[in-house]
């Protein structure tokens, strides 16, 4: 990098962080709860890295264990009192949460692109995203119902209806570090649930700045105490949140083993857990498929957040007649994709996060190629440019490869030729991960085949659109590995809530169901 393009990059990292009141190398707190950031936060140290050069961003206060105990020990005091707030009011809270990302949207956007290293089209959907969600909550604030049931005693009636449950902990991921937690903490707010968000290490100052718009709607409102901030530098925190009784609901965001780990700390206390886990995710691209379509799908799939979505596409299953000619395109397109800076408007594919999933994606292609698997294009790791650059990679894979059933993080596509549908379906569901597929045909019967039970078995299922990208309208998560938890739109609110059922007598008897007799004077 020469001297110029550095003093600009330096001159362009003040001004984002500026945005949020940091400077670079500076340290900031990493710790808020009770409406307020708490620079005697007692953990250790981390720093946060800037992935287009490698260089330190800002160094963070983290969070102890103890402070995340004050942190839920606010959230559940801020919970008896949020609860009784009436669900509308806390939606005009959300609406107001809403409102502070839009009015910083591109001041957020430029953060994200600087920590995280996704392009700033992508960054600024991220931060679009969040404003969504807020705005679907408003709306989900009033639409909190139950249902009436007939009884089948005389003189009564059953009822269902939803009360919120308490403290929700969220763990987030570095890879959506607006988006994925809002998904969450936007329906629980409204729900009269409180937060305590552990986001990821890798990203820390994005969260900082968002606690900050909170910080800001929320002053001098009922809502002041009722989002708190624990960054930790390594799993005690979110150990300490999956220990602490008092948080009935974790909602994690990561790779399937930490699903696992969730799902052993919560059973042992009877907690529950919204997972939204690894995907191992394929586009199936049939001979009479728009081809042209496909392929711009494939692209965005497999390069899009430099394949560290957890919906990216990580596996190409081409019917054989088009195999050949798409694979040519395919890589055509790729040689055309830009590396480089993420906030320059031209580049279409970042950095890798850190040096760590520089490691994974090398460490990934030396095992694809040592169980057999042909490397058609990429593989090189762009050392001579500072940062944790690295190409997209297409690599020619058979089925029973055994890393072909894991999620390799990294922007990597193994490729399987198939004779049929039937075929690429088993292909599709041959893998433990069950979050996003894809179907490119112009056949309808072949379309309403993979949307059928028969058909893909994972939570999301597309036709003639790619594995990434989805709307928050819909409720969001997979099947199988990825956890089976539900976010964003459609009834997922109701994994915020506790569901209670109750039986009214208005009358002057007491009969008892299934026709039970029990005479007492």
């Amino acid at each position: 990098m020469s001297t110029k393009i550095a003093s600009d990059r330096k001159i362009r990292v003040d001004e984002i962080l500026g945005a949020f009141g940091m400077k670079a190398s500076a340290t900031v707190t990493g710790v808020a709860y009770g409406g307020a950031f708490h620079d005697d936060a007692s953990g250790a140290p981390v720093e946060t890295r800037d992935p287009s050069t490698g260089e330190v961003l800002a160094h963070v206060r983290t969070a102890s264990t103890n402070d995340c105990r004050r942190a839920v020990t606010e959230a559940h005091e801020a919970f008896s009192r949020w609860r009784l707030v009436p669900a509308p009011h806390r939606g005009e809270i959300v609406r107001r949460l809403g409102d502070g990302f839009r009015a910083r949207k591109e001041d957020l956007a430029r953060l994200v692109s600087l920590e995280n290293g996704k392009i700033l089209s992508e960054a600024r959907g991220e931060v679009q995203e969040v404003i969504d969600i807020c705005d679907l909550a408003v709306g989900q604030s009033r639409q909190l119902f139950g249902r009436e049931i007939a009884s089948e005693r005389r003189d009564h009636r059953l009822v269902e209806q939803w009360h919120p449950l308490g403290v929700v902990g969220i763990i987030s991921a570095f890879n959506f570090p607006l988006a994925v937690p809002g998904w969450g903490w936007a329906l629980a707010l409204v729900c009269g649930d409180t937060i305590v968000w552990k986001p990821s290490s890798l990203t820390p100052l994005i969260s900082i700045a968002a606690q900050q718009i909170v910080h800001e709607v929320t002053a001098g409102t009922e809502a002041e105490r009722i989002f708190s901030l624990v960054i930790g530098g390594g799993s005690s925190i979110g150990e300490a949140l999956l220990a602490d009784e008092r948080v009935p609901l974790i909602q994690a965001t990561g790779s399937c083993a930490l699903g696992e780990r969730v799902s052993v700390a919560l059973a042992k206390r009877s907690g529950r857990a919204i997972l939204e886990l690894g995907g191992n995710n394929a586009v199936i691209v049939l001979a009479d498929a728009d081809l042209k379509l496909a392929l711009r799908a494939v692209v965005f799939g497999t390069v899009g957040t430099a394949g560290q979505r957890c919906t990216s596409t990580r596996r190409l299953i081409l019917q054989r007649p088009i195999a050949k000619r798409f694979m040519e395109h395919l890589v055509a397109a790729y040689k055309t994709i830009g590396i480089g800076d993420p906030l320059d408007d031209t580049t279409l594919m970042g950095p890798l996060v850190s040096q760590s999933a520089v490691e994974e994606y090398r460490d990934g292609l030396a095992e694809m190629q040592r169980q057999g698997g042909r490397l058609v294009y990429g593989g090189n790791v762009l050392a001579d440019r500072g940062g944790y650059f690295v190409e997209p990679a297409i690599m020619r894979s058979t089925v029973d490869m055994p890393i072909c059933k894991e999620e390799v993080f990294a922007p990597i596509v193994h490729v399987f030729e198939v004779d049929s549908l039937a075929e690429a379906i088993a292909v599709n569901n041959s893998v433990p991960q069950g979050l996003s597929s894809g179907l490119f045909t112009t056949n309808l019967a072949a379309a309403e085949r993979w949307l059928s039970s028969a058909g893909s078995d994972c939570g999301i299922a597309n036709v003639n659109a790619g594995t990434s990208g989805a709307e928050i309208g819909g409720a969001f998560g997979g099947e199988k590995a990825t956890g089976g938890g539900r976010q964003a739109g459609s009834d997922a609110w109701k994994g915020y809530m506790r569901r209670q059922t109750c039986t009214i007598n208005y009358g002057s008897e007491l009969p008892l169901a299934q026709g039970v007799t029990f005479p007492v004077d």
